[in-house]
């Protein structure tokens, strides 16, 4: 599935986090593998000063596995889903792990690029 997240960066991790996304570390550890620093080359810094990314999730709780790793970092403001899950091949069972090249959410993930700033760009201070 598909996960549309805002979240709010916790005060004094901007440093952290860009180290952890420039070494590679970040979501060591997880399952989830190169997930965390794509969603955060991705994510962008909305004008209400959330970041807000598309993040690919196969827990039956969303983001399950990934909430510690970002809650080192993150407030986590809203979970949502990025599209109707009865569209979802992997959710609907008929194609496994489809959500790792699906493009469902090509249209959302374009119109986000066009609000605010790159999220890894405000981490430099």
């Amino acid at each position: 599935m598909r996960y549309r997240v805002r979240a709010r960066l916790k005060p004094g991790q901007a440093q952290a986090l860009r180290r952890a996304i420039d070494d590679g570390s970040l979501g060591d550890g997880s399952i989830a593998g190169d997930e965390y620093c794509r969603n955060m080359s991705e994510a962008r810094l909305s004008s209400d000063g959330l970041a807000e990314w598309i993040e690919v999730c196969f827990c039956h709780v969303p983001l399950e596995e990934e909430r510690p790793y970002w809650e080192e970092y993150f407030d986590l403001m809203t979970v949502d889903d990025a599209v109707d899950r009865r569209a979802c091949q992997h959710e609907t069972g008929r194609a496994w792990w489809h959500c790792v090249g699906c493009d469902c959410t090509r249209k959302l993930e374009r119109q986000l690029k066009t609000q605010g700033e790159r999220f890894y760009d405000s981490l430099s201070g």
